[in-house]
């Protein structure tokens, strides 16, 4: 008997005298989300990431956004971000006239977005690429990320999130500032993303 029959037999044998394994218990909590999820419980989670979290209504969201970047700031915006949403500020849209090359959207101070959903048990957020959120280059590029999360987005957990979300959308989760970590455990930030994020929660 060669090596390879050699082999192959013992593979059979394995597998004929192999035990049934074990059934994987599969019962997350699906439950769908019909309201607003636990908001306090995303402002800790958020928090534990070293992101700065806001608390902002209707009438002050302008000012609350403004007083987040500095007077000589420069700021994107994706081309469906409410008015009411834009800073006060030297504000771009990306898109109009034309979309921000690489170069140009490093040279910008900050960026503000919506996003697609909040999940408040890890404190992440989730990004699709829609109209109030922009291409993901647009949030990973800038040094500084504002994004405005209302209430009425946010879920409890993961398996909601995934649930309610498009699969064939360009999904990006964002759990805090961009972060990472050598060999010696020394944090190094804005290494794949900025190394500022504040969200505003609005509602």
């Amino acid at each position: 008997m060669n090596a390879r029959s050699e082999i192959l037999s013992r593979i059979r044998s394995a597998i004929v005298n192999a035990q049934t394994p074990e059934s994987v218990p599969r019962d997350y909590y699906r439950r769908p989300a019909t309201g607003p999820g636990d908001v306090e419980f995303f402002v800790r989670t958020v928090d534990e990431y070293s992101a700065r979290v806001h608390r902002a209504e209707p009438d002050t969201i302008t000012e609350i956004i403004t007083g987040l970047t500095a007077d000589d700031a420069r700021v994107v915006i994706p081309p469906g971000l409410p008015a009411t949403w834009r800073p006060s500020r030297d504000t771009v849209v990306d898109g109009n006239p034309h979309v921000l090359s690489t170069p140009e959207l490093d040279a910008i101070d900050a960026v503000v977005t919506g996003c697609t959903l909040g999940i408040a048990a890890t404190g992440t957020i989730v990004l699709d690429a829609s109209l109030r959120q922009g291409r993901r280059a647009l949030t990973l590029v800038p040094d500084h990320h504002i994004c405005i999360v209302r209430i009425d987005q946010i879920v409890d957990t993961v398996p909601q999130a995934i649930a309610a979300l498009d699969a064939t959308r360009p999904l990006t989760f964002i759990s805090g500032p961009s972060a990472t970590s050598d060999i010696e455990l020394e944090r190094v930030e804005g290494v794949h993303g900025p190394r500022k994020l504040d969200v505003v929660i609005l509602g």
